[in-house]
């Protein structure tokens, strides 16, 4: 798979997992299994399918050493080698991501949540970013349960409005978790003030870019799902294993 020069991929793997406790007690979210693999392998697979060979996890809680054990230098995935860094407490989304500047260090950077799964590839939609000469991108999906997400409004190709999990979606076009950002990233982060949940919201990331008028966006194809909720953990798993008997 020819490598996506400077472009660098994050994978964000904080958090205490609460909604899907007992099961995240002694572990954390991202390790525990999907089908036949730990969830956090699907991202790396996202990444390194669509090019993305320079990889960063932010980890967070009591077991973030686990990942060491388990992933090692990334050789598994064809990598040379792997980064690591650690989220303490709960800051949000856009707080790990601010962990990673140095990492990043004033590149591209394609981030995905480490409990986001996808069917098919995101290297195409990578390709277009790579020809963007400045902003970030993300990508929607229609569902139909939009209030558990970042909520998008759209109009004539353009994003009109993102709202956090709203009460009264304005559509069924929800950002899921992968988003795509030049290197203005990071100084936006630092204008952020914490949310109403006390966490930094990557939603305010994306709304600075939308006031820019620098934030586009593609529908992504197949099928998506996170593992939050031990129904939507159970769901990923199901649509892996139908994945897999397919290939």
């Amino acid at each position: 798979m020819p490598e996506t020069a400077n472009i660098k991929g994050v994978i964000l793997c904080g958090g205490l997992g609460k909604r899907l406790e007992p099961l995240t007690r002694i572990t954390n979210k991202h390790l525990l299994p999907v089908y036949n693999k730990p969830m956090v392998y699907y991202p790396i697979q996202t990444l390194v399918e669509a090019g993305i060979k320079d990889i960063m996890i932010v980890t967070g809680g009591n077991n973030a050493g686990d990942f060491l054990r388990l992933i090692g230098n990334g050789q598994e995935f064809g990598l040379r080698h792997i980064n690591y860094t650690y989220q303490r407490g709960e800051g949000g989304i856009a707080e790990a991501l601010s962990l990673t500047e140095h990492f990043v260090d004033r590149r591209k950077v394609v981030v995905i949540l480490g409990d986001n799964l996808i069917g098919g590839s995101i290297r195409k939609y990578v390709e277009k970013f790579k020809l963007q000469d400045s902003g970030a991108r993300v990508l929607l999906k229609k569902v139909g349960d939009p209030e558990r997400f970042g909520v998008a409004e759209i109009k004539n190709g353009k994003i009109l409005s993102i709202e956090e999990k709203p009460k009264n979606p304005k559509s069924n076009y929800v950002v899921t978790g992968i988003y795509m950002y030049d290197e203005k990233v990071f100084d936006i982060v630092k204008t952020l003030k914490p949310s109403g949940r006390g966490e930094m919201e990557i939603t305010d990331v994306n709304n600075a870019y939308l006031r820019d008028n620098e934030l586009y966006y593609d529908i992504l194809d197949g099928w998506w799902t996170d593992c939050g909720l031990p129904e939507t953990l159970y769901r990923a798993a199901t649509l892996v294993r139908k994945k897999n008997s397919l290939l």
